[in-house]
């Protein structure tokens, strides 16, 4: 190979590095923004910090985001609300029972964004919302409502399927959604600054918040005349 095409092709990497660098540059806007939302907040997030640690200028950011808020939607999109269309995938092609879709839902739900930066947003938009109405008003309809949506679907199946009893399914999602959101207040908050006094294994907990959810804790009158035979 000649030295002329030696050159020429380092000049055509050069370029598609280049070339491959500005298609990713958004995405790595989205990670340094997350990365500095979830360690500062919202309010004290400054856009230039954002540029600055993706390695980009100010002006770099403002070309895909025009405003902080519109990069915060943004991360949202990227790391939770834009994960809906997968989960109702997965809704619709379960074939086991629905306490099974119950264990599967929450379990899951702790791997892909509980264990993950992105769980630090919950507690941001907790923290924050009175503040930035606009972006509590979106967190909502980006990811409450249809995280709600979900849930009642779930719940549903198992009325429709006779596995579950009737009940307020209006507070009924509220069963799932908390004890998430004291992991996520937990692994934010207090589990950080003293984690040898909050020793919580959020795999153990999981598993034990849905066996609860599921079954309750009054001891059935099978197992009680069971116990009694023993």
């Amino acid at each position: 190979m000649s030295l002329s095409k030696l050159i020429g092709g380092g000049a055509e990497d050069g370029q598609g590095r280049r070339e491959r660098r500005k298609e990713a540059r958004p995405g790595e806007l989205l990670d340094a923004a997350l990365d500095l939302f979830v360690e500062k907040g919202f309010a004290a997030t400054k856009a230039e910090e954002v540029a600055a640690r993706a390695g980009v200028s100010k002006g770099t950011l403002f070309l895909y985001f025009p405003s902080k808020e519109e990069l915060f939607k943004a991360v949202v999109r990227e790391n939770i609300s834009g994960r809906f269309q997968e989960w109702a995938q997965e809704f619709e092609t379960f074939e086991d029972s629905t306490p099974e879709m119950v264990r599967y839902c929450m379990r899951i739900w702790w791997e892909r964004i509980g264990a993950t930066r992105a769980s630090g947003i919950t507690k941001l938009i907790i923290s924050e919302a009175r503040n930035f109405p606009d972006i509590a008003a979106f967190y909502q309809q980006e990811v409450i409502n249809p995280g709600s949506k979900l849930i009642r679907r779930i719940l549903q199946r198992g009325i429709d399927r006779g596995e579950f009893r009737p009940v307020d399914m209006d507070y009924a999602v509220f069963s799932i959604i908390a004890p998430m959101i004291f992991l996520i207040m937990m692994k934010h908050s207090l589990a950080p600054c003293a984690p040898q006094d909050y020793p919580l294994d959020p795999e153990r907990y999981v598993s034990s918040q849905v066996e609860i959810l599921l079954n309750g804790l009054c001891v059935r009158p099978e197992e009680a005349r069971g116990g009694a035979a023993r």
